[in-house]
């Protein structure tokens, strides 16, 4: 009898099994798959949706500049607001037929090929400075040093039309052309330039193709010699830091949200929920992301 007593309280006294680590695991494993469909998410998009936003944006862009142009309303400068459309690009050789935006900041090349604010507007005399994207956002001017001397940009803008022909195609350290003639055009298109298999996403350098059209539009005069550092070709704009943080937290939060619901909810109705607002958030931390990498990727 006594035995038996001592076996019952030693049965009692044996501390009940440690919880199985269910919660544990699926909190991590939610955790590692909302951080590998985000990161997805981040590289579909700066490859294949920015193609997207760019095709939609050049279509707004093209039904405005178009009806400016009607109107007798589209800008000659030297006063535009970011943004805005300022001409038609289209070199027949590469199949480029962009509308020109102004401003060649990081987000204002989200859109289009940019025009640098502080050279003419393209087809004016003088020098005209254009950039675009190599890689991302539709990659307007992927190809840009595929153009051979003699090969057509033409430009269409408030003035009139503009057909140049390449003079040459030059990289980082190569000799300058020689000065336009008097009453000439000059137009410099700019993009980045890499080699080697990841030469595309890390370019070491910049790409120049000169062309020239023998006669100009009038220019207004009154351009700014100077623009700011973040409109410059490789440039990044750091003013989007504060909001890319902000983005980020939202991000985070919701990530962490929809790591608590999978807890109480099926994985199934998590995701109906919560699948909408994590793309949209996606969306704005990527694009804000861009904001910061080199302006002619």
């Amino acid at each position: 009898m006594t035995a038996v007593l001592e076996e019952t309280g030693r049965r009692r006294r044996t501390p009940p099994p440690p919880p199985q680590p269910r919660e544990s695991g699926l909190v991590l494993s939610s955790a590692l798959t909302t951080i590998a469909l985000v990161c997805l998410w981040l590289v579909v998009h700066l490859l294949f949706f920015g193609t997207i936003s760019h095709d939609r944006a050049q279509s707004l862009l093209r039904s405005d500049f178009r009806q400016q142009l009607a109107a007798a309303t589209a800008p000659v400068g030297p006063t535009v607001a970011p943004g805005a459309p300022v001409a038609l690009l289209s070199i027949p050789a590469l199949g480029v037929d962009e509308v020109v935006v102004e401003g060649t900041a990081a987000g204002d090349l989200f859109a289009g090929p940019g025009h640098l604010r502080k050279s003419v507007l393209p087809g004016q005399v003088g020098s005209s400075v254009l950039y675009g994207r190599s890689v991302t956002y539709g990659a307007p001017f992927r190809h840009l040093a595929d153009l051979r001397t003699g090969d057509l940009i033409k430009v269409t803008m408030a003035q009139g039309e503009a057909t140049f022909r390449v003079i040459g195609v030059r990289r980082d350290g190569d000799h300058l052309p020689q000065p336009a003639p008097v009453g000439a055009a000059r137009l410099t298109l700019v993009t980045a330039d890499g080699s080697g298999r990841f030469g595309d996403l890390m370019p070491g350098g910049t790409v120049y193709v000169d062309a020239e059209a023998a006669k100009g539009f009038p220019s207004p005069g009154g351009y700014s010699p100077v623009v700011p550092k973040s409109e410059e070709a490789m440039r990044s704009g750091t003013e989007a830091l504060p909001l890319l943080t902000l983005w980020l937290a939202l991000l985070i939060g919701l990530v962490v949200a929809t790591i608590l619901a999978r807890q109480r909810w099926t994985r199934g109705q998590v995701w109906v929920v919560a699948i909408a607002p994590l793309l949209a958030m996606s969306w704005l931390v990527t694009d804000t992301a861009m904001r910061l990498l080199p302006n002619l990727i």
